[in-house]
């Protein structure tokens, strides 16, 4: 039997629109139409070839191509500046920027005519001084055209500069890369498509330029005469020759705009292989020989190389870090602490915070973020679209002067230690989420770092994905010669990879110790709760904790009256019951359970309570089936006194 075909359902046009939207498509075909119409197509050839036509076809082209190469010339530097640079006058820029776009082409050629022209602003002195004389002269179509045209090309480029996220930039310069070269090797291949797009559409206007021109250069026949003025003439002494020469235009207008539909309509277009999902697991090595025993590349710049870190940030708040080589800390703290704001300090990236950096005997806070020796690892890891694993790993490398061949080779030795030598030809599309993050370490480590910066860098990976990629970033951390610091929110990374823990808040730090030493003693609400723990904030009484939002807790070893001081509990201390508890706790709350949630083998149970903070619980699952428990069902909670450890906040 045949399968009927159906459409998507979806809300119906209503006729109101669906009306004027089909007038409007029809009033835009009528033109288009009139002049397929009317073309006299045996004599299409002889109109086309016409001496006259060809001379003047050939200073059209000349003309846009000219246009098109000044435009790039100013319109490319104009376009970064304007999606890169927040300056006073902004807005007055972009306007005169638009302004040709809107403005009547006469009016423009009146405007070139009285600042270029003979009597105008600069042309009495562009005449005396380099004998130039642009009205009347070719080089005057090619002002004229350039004046319409570059509008497009900068409006373009901006948008695609405005939409490339500022961290593949700020990669590159971590890197070693110099703000001219970041601009060539990164910014300008990824933003080619809408490049290319401004491009074709400049030449374009540029080649149907008509009234401009002919206000400021003139009409003359092989100088000034385009083939738009052409047209003009013709539709005086021979119209079935100007529609030709029209429909010739239209060919290439036409052609234009095909070629860029996708880019100008904003259609999404992909490159590459997808990435796999997080979730899916890394393919193994290709089919054939495994690699060759390679030498192992120094961690940073030459062997033996050591570099103890001092910083001192100000900004959001006062911040010293001081670390002996071969440290790694993790950052943590909630949203808001100012991790992010550290980080781009080291790298000198923000205005909001400055860091006094010194790493070994170099006074680094001074220098541009090129220069530092400070390698930065975004949480997406941040490759290079455009490039390869290879060229990507080897990239930093280039930056500092490495020749291309022992860059590649170096950078093709880092990606063997880390287990993706084999993917070196993939674009980073090609990779999934743990192969790229490898990658993006080798990359920064290839780069020889003094300093070492990796936010979040295995937040976007599975489970197992990140337990492998933390095993080879242990590894490799342990022979680094630098300091590392790694922003994360998962304190498995923070007691596995550092050596110290630094908790921020709001920009200060609330502590800087030993993983053992945070684990046992946190000193932060979001620290605890981080570790899985229940955390109290309060002030000290002479029996336990007054606790901030009302109660009382009662700790075995308190703190001396008045002390600022946060009380943590571990889950699995916290006993629930469905009756009020009798024997020796002393601290007993009722609540009502409002969550329960797998955790392992075991559940949490989250409690709430108007005469304590919200607890959480942790129990088995039989006893949560012996005590009947679900969302809503009313329980009373206890925490004997020895489980409540009390720190000074």
């Amino acid at each position: 039997m045949k399968q009927l075909r159906t459409r998507p359902s979806g809300p119906r046009t209503p006729l109101t629109l669906a009306v004027p939207a089909l007038l409007a498509v029809v009033f835009l075909s009528l033109p288009l139409a009139g002049i397929l119409a009317r073309t006299s197509w045996g004599e299409l050839g002889t109109h086309l070839t016409d001496p006259a036509t060809t001379q003047a076809l050939q200073l059209s082209l000349l003309v846009s191509g000219w246009a098109l190469a000044l435009s790039l010339l100013l319109g490319v530097p104009l376009a970064w500046l304007l999606a890169r640079v927040d300056f006073p006058g902004k807005a007055l820029v972009r306007s005169l920027v638009l302004l040709p776009m809107v403005l009547p082409p006469t009016v423009g050629g009146v405007a070139l005519l009285l600042a270029f022209g003979r009597r105008g602003l600069l042309g009495p002195w562009l005449e005396e001084t380099f004998g130039v004389t642009l009205p009347f002269h070719t080089s005057g179509a090619v002002l004229a055209a350039t004046f319409v045209a570059m509008p497009f090309l900068v409006i373009s480029l901006e948008g695609a500069l405005g939409g490339l996220h500022p961290r593949y930039e700020e990669t590159a310069a971590s890197l070693g890369a110099s703000p001219v070269r970041v601009f060539f090797t990164v910014t300008l291949p990824m933003v080619a498509p809408g490049l290319a797009a401004g491009a074709a559409l400049t030449w374009a206007r540029a080649l149907g330029e008509f009234g401009a021109t002919i206000t400021f250069a003139g009409n003359l026949p092989g100088t000034t005469q385009t083939l738009p003025l052409q047209v003009y003439l013709l539709l005086q002494e021979s119209p079935a020759a100007a529609t030709s020469v029209s429909l010739l235009l239209l060919a290439i207008a036409m052609a234009v705009l095909v070629a860029l539909r996708g880019r100008w309509a904003g259609a999404p277009r992909t490159t590459g292989a997808p990435r796999r999902p997080a979730g899916e697991p890394e393919p193994g090595p290709e089919p054939g020989p495994g690699p060759e025993p390679v030498e192992e590349p120094s961690t940073a710049g030459a062997p033996g190389e050591r570099w103890p870190l001092r910083a001192e940030v100000t900004g959001f708040d006062q911040l010293t870090i001081e670390a002996e080589p071969g440290t790694t800390i993790a950052v943590v703290g909630p949203n808001g602490a100012g991790k992010t704001t550290l980080l781009r300090a080291l790298l000198g990236l923000t205005p909001r915070a400055h860091a006094d950096l010194r790493l070994g005997d170099t006074d680094t806070g001074s220098l541009p973020p090129h220069r530092r020796g400070v390698a930065w690892v975004p949480q997406d890891g941040a490759l290079f679209p455009h490039l390869s694993a290879l060229a990507n790993t080897a990239y930093g490398l280039r930056a500092h002067g490495v020749p291309r061949a022992e860059a590649r080779e170096e950078a093709r030795r880092w990606l063997v230690r880390l287990g993706v030598g084999h993917l070196g030809g993939r674009k980073p599309a090609q990779l999934s989420g743990g192969q790229a993050q490898r990658v993006a370490l080798a990359r920064a480590l290839a780069a020889r770092p003094r300093l070492l910066l990796l936010d979040e860098p295995l937040a976007a990976l599975d489970q197992t994905t990140r337990a492998q990629v933390r095993h080879t970033l242990r590894t490799h951390l342990a022979g680094f010669g630098g300091v590392c610091l790694i922003v994360t929110h998962d304190p498995v990374e923070a007691v596995s990879l550092a050596d110290r823990v630094l908790v921020l808040d709001e920009g200060r730090a609330l502590q800087d110790a030993p993983p053992g030493e945070v684990t046992r003693h946190p000193r932060s609400p979001w620290v605890a709760r981080m570790l899985g723990r229940n955390a109290w904030p309060g002030t000290a009484t002479a029996d336990g904790l007054l606790l901030s939002g009302g109660g009382r807790l009662v700790a075995a070893e308190p703190l001396p009256a008045g002390t600022p001081a946060l009380a943590v509990i571990g889950p699995e201390a916290v006993s629930v019951h469905r009756d009020r508890p009798g024997g020796s706790p002393r601290n007993v709350w009722p609540g009502t359970v409002r969550e329960i949630t797998a955790s392992g083998s075991r559940l949490r149970v989250l409690v709430g309570s108007a005469e304590a903070p919200d607890l959480v619980a942790e129990i088995t699952p039989q006893a949560a089936a012996e005590l009947g428990l679900a969302d809503g069902v009313p329980v009373w909670t206890s925490v004997k006194a020895t489980e409540a450890t009390l720190v000074p906040r």
